[in-house]
């Protein structure tokens, strides 16, 4: 059995409504912090007879507006991350051609304005 939880902010904390993997509504209960909020659906589920043990997923849940500016967020975040991929498997691919051209690692570390420390990592990586 797995478990959603979603999780709604209100003035004292988290109202988290848990449901089972069909979307049954198993409860509710409260966390004072989100951080908080995966032990205390534990304890619920332990107090409902149900395996405290199970997976659990919380999914906080804000008004559009708010939603709208968390999913560009990430959105952002991850094509960022995918850039920063693309970059270092272009460095690691320019520091081989100019360590086989017989550059030394400072040289190439000036040519590709990085780091010796980084070019090092890099010529690692790329053999």
């Amino acid at each position: 059995m797995r478990y959603f939880v979603t999780a709604r902010r209100w003035e004292r904390g988290w109202e988290l409504h848990i449901a089972d993997e069909h979307g049954a509504e198993v409860g509710v209960t409260q966390s004072r912090t989100l951080g908080g909020a995966e032990a205390m659906v534990r304890d619920y589920l332990a107090l409902d007879d149900r395996d405290g043990d199970a997976p659990v997923e919380i999914r906080p849940v804000f008004d559009s507006a708010v939603q709208e500016r968390i999913t560009a967020a990430r959105a952002r975040t991850r094509a960022a991350q995918l850039e920063q991929e693309a970059a270092a498997k272009e460095s690691r691919a320019a520091v081989a051609l100019l360590d086989d051209l017989g550059l030394s690692g400072t040289e190439i570390a000036r040519v590709l304005q990085l780091s010796r420390s980084r070019v090092s990592d890099l010529r690692k990586a790329s053999r």
